[in-house]
């Protein structure tokens, strides 16, 4: 028996594709809805309802959601450059919390908000930040984190009886279906040995079918009102391309890079973008953001829903091999 019918904003996406699987595999109905025009091939051989159409409309968003058992909002832009992009906000802030509304109007019973765990304040590895952290990175200055931030302080003032709304904060992801790709860059700078060094600094890595589960448990078991950091393995910079390297049988960067030798190497990075209009690799503000360790704890979703942590190295394989079997990465 089916549980209900889902939508899924993003649902081409990274995470939102790997949700999509999560809800199907749990037993129910996805409503994907998408943007027109847009074709990932992520969703390729899956059973589910197509609704395309810009989270701009309003008039499609409130159509979009009616009849709908619950929400999962995976859509956002993760651009960090440049660092501050006007049109971010309307996306990631105004769009957001309006879908959230029209949900609300519409009588949806439940919400999932996929926010950010840098919403919070990170620790180190012996005490990860968790939900209590304050907000510490703004000054990165990046749009990016500063709305993240704003859509969950709006989206968690909308909780009400009768509307269960919850919030998730994933951290860095590795998975299949990137096919950006995103954050398997990462994998696929150290696989081409293009990666000169690492910095002093770390995070959370989580694998992205984890998160997506785990998604699927705060819409079943998440308590209205509450955030749940759905996190990974804590790992340096050098643990991580370390063990990045191993997978893909290349040998690993072994330099350390001087805080000030990565800041200068940012720098540069982000005055050649800012020539040629094309994104930096590593930018001045994301040099800053990798020279933090920035490790955070699941605790909380682990005990609420159940969150089961990944594996790092099987998150990295099985990003590895949909990146070969599409084409954006030889066979070594």
């Amino acid at each position: 028996m089916k549980k209900g019918m889902i939508a899924v904003t993003g649902a081409d996406g990274f995470l939102g594709s790997n949700v999509v699987r999560a809800l199907l595999a749990a037993g129910y109905d996805v409503q994907a809805i998408l943007e027109p025009g847009r074709e990932t091939g992520t969703l390729a051989g899956l059973e589910y309802e197509a609704r395309r159409g810009s989270l701009l409309d309003a008039g499609f968003v409130s159509e979009a959601v009616r009849g709908a058992d619950a929400v999962i909002h995976t859509a956002a832009s993760t651009a960090v450059w440049p660092n501050r992009i006007p049109s971010m906000r309307t996306l990631n802030v105004v769009a957001a919390v309006e879908l959230a509304r029209e949900a609300k109007a519409a009588g949806v019973p439940a919400f999932v908000h996929v926010g950010s765990a840098s919403s919070f304040a990170w620790g180190t590895r012996d005490q990860p930040g968790d939900e209590a952290g304050e907000y510490r990175s703004g000054h990165f200055g990046l749009d990016y984190q500063d709305t993240k931030k704003e859509a969950q302080d709006s989206m968690l003032a909308l909780q009400a009886g009768g509307f269960r709304l919850v919030v998730v904060n994933p951290t860095f992801m590795f998975g299949p279906y990137d096919s950006k790709p995103g954050s398997g860059e990462m994998i696929l700078s150290v696989a081409a040995r293009k990666v000169p060094g690492y910095t002093s600094g770390g995070r959370s890595f989580a694998d992205v079918r984890a998160v997506a589960k785990g998604i699927v448990a705060a819409l079943e078991r998440g308590r209205g009102g509450q955030c749940y950091i759905l996190g990974g393995n804590n790992l340096s910079y050098g643990e991580a391309f370390s063990a990045i390297a191993a997978v893909v049988e290349v040998v690993p960067p072994r330099f350390k890079l001087p805080g000030a030798a990565a800041l200068a190497y940012g720098a540069i990075g982000s005055a050649i973008a800012s020539l040629t209009g094309k994104p930096p690799k590593l930018s001045l503000a994301m040099t800053r953001v990798s020279l933090e360790g920035q490790y955070y704890s699941s605790a909380k979703a682990e005990r609420e829903l159940g969150y089961a942590v990944g594996n790092f190295d099987d998150a990295v394989g099985a990003a590895v091999a949909w990146f070969k079997a599409n084409g954006k990465m030889k066979t070594l």
